[in-house]
């Protein structure tokens, strides 16, 4: 039986290769990079492709690599026991490290308004993928809560005093 993160790279080295996109998927180190997940991370190795390509894969405000991981999670969890089942990061040349520092800021401008304010703010143009980084950001803040209002695609993020 193939272990999660070998499956995960199987799956993302076909898909790849189905979109005519010849390049390596790179398992090593990569779940090493934010150490507060435990999501298998799935690095699309950048070195042989064109920008272009980079582009095409990370897409307008990460929408691609988005979409690949939101099948990746999906595909790769389907009819698999819940203990084999689990979280998986497509990664490209470095996009998710920089959005999540990014998100960082976000979040902290966020708190820093809150707490000077006592006013709730909001955070749009966020996926729910990112609105879950956020409320897990701070979800250990004693004075601060988190909710999503609204419906896609015009969800929004809003950080509260408790």
């Amino acid at each position: 039986m193939e272990n999660r993160p070998e499956r995960g790279k199987q799956w993302l080295e076909e898909l790849l290769a189905l979109m005519a996109i010849k390049t390596n998927v790179i398992l090593e180190g990569l779940d090493k990079i934010l150490t507060d997940t435990d999501s298998c991370w799935l690095g699309i190795d950048p070195t042989n492709l064109t920008d272009q390509q980079v582009k095409l894969l990370i897409g307008e405000k990460g929408k691609n690599i988005d979409a690949i991981q939101y099948l990746a999670n999906t595909i790769l969890n389907l009819d698999q026991e819940s203990d084999v089942q689990g979280s998986y990061t497509i990664e490209l040349d470095g996009y998710r490290v920089r959005r999540y520092q990014e998100l960082v800021t976000l979040a902290n401008k966020a708190v820093e308004k809150v707490r000077n304010t006592g006013q709730e703010t909001e955070i749009a143009d966020l996926s729910s993928a990112e609105r879950r980084q956020i409320h897990s950001l701070l979800k250990n803040s004693a004075d601060l809560a988190t909710e999503s209002r609204g419906q896609e695609p015009n969800r929004r993020l809003v950080v509260r005093l408790r």
